[in-house]
């Protein structure tokens, strides 16, 4: 009787401590799940956050695309390119073409045009062939569309699109884009013979140096008034002009036909950087044109008639001129209009 009883004390006992231990191991494998739980989310959270770390950064990823770069979901390059474009390029274009236009008014109200000191002559000389007009004008015009049309594109959202509807801003850009990629290549081939045939007249000589610290000549007051430097068949202005041009016309050439021409496949770091160059190029060629614009019209009188028929005042030569005009009158050369 007494070892039943002994018996039944020992299973109520253990029902007893098998109870404790399930009340308490049952919170702490609630608790060793949860953190296993918990430490396999941090794992997915850490293991997501690597991962779009990496895309962002611009790391190459698998794909079964085909093409430079087709793994990377995000280009870098080309996010800080167009803030570099945004922040800076853009602004400073802009104050190429009011900052350099407004300058070059105020200078010829104040100071007005270089006037021919005894007047008009009424011989007109030969200067430009029908040739190097051709060049010019081609040149000129396709530099002008390309002007206006880069205008539109890198300016026009800021200083047209927000008093255009939406349909017509569309056409605009579309156009911009269209005229913009057309007249490249004409500009491109007026360039390149531009440089070959006017090059050999564009050498600096020490001469040169004297026209710069003179302005040319084209002050008319103070201690410059009345002052005109020499100069040979082109001046050094000119030449700072051909130089210019010709630096910057290959440049902008060259990043041109990288970017209109999508078969090069180019990396992407490649097509932003031609971008920026471009877009640089464009502002010191804009800048550099409307001076020249500036010079061969409104300050300096008779310039404009050189490139409207090929000849200038005898007047004006030897007045802007001068060893050219000594030159071309010494070795027999020297041509008047009929």
């Amino acid at each position: 009787m007494l070892s039943k009883t002994f018996n039944k004390s020992l299973q109520q006992l253990w029902s007893v401590a098998l109870l404790a231990i399930a009340l308490v191991m049952g919170p702490v494998s609630g608790a060793w799940a949860a953190d296993e739980q918990s430490s396999q989310q941090q794992a997915v959270q850490t293991s997501d956050a690597d991962l779009w770390r990496a895309v962002k950064a611009g790391e190459s990823g698998y794909t079964t695309a085909q093409g430079v770069e087709a793994g990377v979901l995000i280009n870098v390059a080309g996010n800080q390119g167009k803030e570099v474009r945004n922040q800076y390029l853009t602004p400073v274009m802009g104050f190429a073409v009011v900052g350099v236009f407004g300058a070059f008014l105020l200078f010829y109200l104040v100071n007005g045009p270089s006037k021919l000191h005894h007047g008009f002559s009424g011989k007109l000389v030969a200067r430009w062939s029908k040739a190097d007009l051709t060049i010019h004008w081609v040149m000129a015009i396709a530099c002008m569309l390309l002007i206006f049309t880069g205008l539109t594109i890198m300016l026009g959202r800021h200083v047209l699109e927000p008093y255009v509807g939406s349909g017509l801003w569309a056409s605009l850009i579309y156009g911009s884009k269209t005229v913009h990629d057309f007249a490249g290549p004409v500009f491109m081939l007026a360039w390149i013979l531009c440089v070959v045939k006017w090059m050999p007249l564009q050498t600096f000589k020490l001469y040169d140096l004297k026209w710069f610290l003179l302005v040319g000549g084209y002050i008319n007051f103070g201690p410059f008034k009345g002052k005109h430097p020499d100069s040979g068949f082109a001046n050094a202005g000119e030449k700072m002009w051909f130089w210019t041009l010709t630096i910057f016309g290959l440049f902008i050439s060259v990043t041109g036909v990288m970017l209109v021409l999508p078969g090069l496949d180019l990396p992407r770091e490649a097509s932003m950087a031609a971008l920026l160059i471009h877009a640089i190029s464009a502002i010191i060629i804009i800048a550099f044109t409307i001076v020249h614009i500036w010079m061969a019209t409104v300050l300096s009188e008779g310039g404009m008639e050189c490139m409207k028929s090929g000849y200038c005042d005898e007047n004006w030569a030897i007045q802007h001129h001068n060893l050219w005009y000594d030159e071309i009158k010494a070795n027999g050369s020297l041509k008047y209009k009929d």
